[in-house]
């Protein structure tokens, strides 16, 4: 996903976010979105250095980047699932752990209303759906 950012949204992107890095894994911080019809684009650590994740740091950046999010007052957020390519996590897992992220945290939000899911293909929109029912 983030070679997908960079590539439409431009260096600008890239340039922004590498100056406020390194962020600890669980963490997210905001650039501009460059080219993007976008305000922001949220970087989250989901991994670490060992390229691999876990259902609690996928829980972990799922709610700091809401909490950014609404920092930043934004009505709408969208994720990719979290942690699910180079990083191992299954399909299901995340989409469970991030539900229960956003279910978790959305009592506290004042300004974000609306958490979407960009998923790449029919099988993982599947999954997700099923989870998020």
């Amino acid at each position: 996903m983030a070679g997908a950012i960079k590539r439409k949204g431009g260096q600008v992107v890239e340039d922004e976010a590498v100056r406020k890095g390194p962020i600890p894994v669980g963490q997210a911080v905001e650039t501009t979105a460059g080219n993007l019809p976008f305000k922001y684009v949220l970087h989250a650590a989901g991994m670490g250095q060992d390229l691999r994740t876990n259902a609690d740091i996928v829980f972990e950046t799922t709610v700091n980047t809401l909490l950014l999010a609404d920092r930043l007052e934004l009505k709408s957020v969208a994720f990719p699932a979290v942690g699910t390519g180079v990083g191992g996590l299954s399909l299901d897992l995340c989409a469970r752990t991030m539900k229960k992220a956003v279910d978790e945290t959305s009592d506290g939000l004042q300004h974000l209303e609306i958490v979407q899911f960009v998923l790449f293909d029919k099988s993982a929109f599947d999954i997700f759906r099923k989870e998020l029912e």
